[in-house]
């Protein structure tokens, strides 16, 4: 049987986002490599998109409140 692996194209499209966008992203170590390709498996992606922070954790302006007096 053989095992597939998704590459940096098909990671960002089971993700859904633009590959300049994953760029941006710090990913998981790959599962294999051959060359200088990487490959994750499905159920690497998946687990690592699941407990990724969500946008603006960590960091940037602190939301402004209106004052209520």
């Amino acid at each position: 049987m053989t095992t597939e692996y998704l590459g940096v194209k098909q990671g960002t499209k089971r993700l859904g986002i633009t590959s300049g966008g994953l760029l941006n992203l710090k990913l998981p170590e790959p599962d294999v490599r051959i060359g200088k390709t990487r490959g994750w498996s499905i159920e690497t992606i998946d687990e690592w998109n699941r407990n990724r922070p969500g946008r603006g954790v960590g960091g940037g302006r602190p939301r402004k409140h209106k004052n209520e007096d």
